[in-house]
């Protein structure tokens, strides 16, 4: 976990994410998945570059299958948007910051 990036578990998912007033970003992930390792330093700067307006969560996918399967995450890493408790965005696998920005901009006025 990186200083701006809080965990999202089971216990604190109602309270952290679907009912956070700001938009929150949840980064599904897993210790084993290359990509994952490979996504996690753009989500640290994305948090960082849009402190205020976004929180970042990491939920690891083998602690937390029941909300993978909730949300019909079939891969890792997956990243998704909630707003309002509803997911918004949702990108699947490596993608570059400014593809990844691009897609949450939009939602974060």
């Amino acid at each position: 976990m990186g200083a701006k990036t809080f965990e999202v578990t089971e216990i604190n998912f109602q309270n952290e994410v679907l009912q956070s007033e700001t938009p929150v970003l949840v980064d599904f992930w897993a210790e084993w998945c290359g990509p994952c390792k490979m996504i996690a330093p753009i989500v640290e700067e994305i948090s960082e570059d849009y402190s205020g307006k976004l929180r970042v969560g990491k939920l690891d996918a083998d602690e937390h299958p029941s909300i993978v399967q909730m949300y019909g995450v079939m891969g890792i890493p997956t990243l998704i948007l909630f707003k309002g408790g509803e997911p918004v965005v949702r990108i699947t696998g490596f993608r570059p910051k400014d593809a990844v920005v691009e897609k949450l901009e939009p939602h974060l006025s």
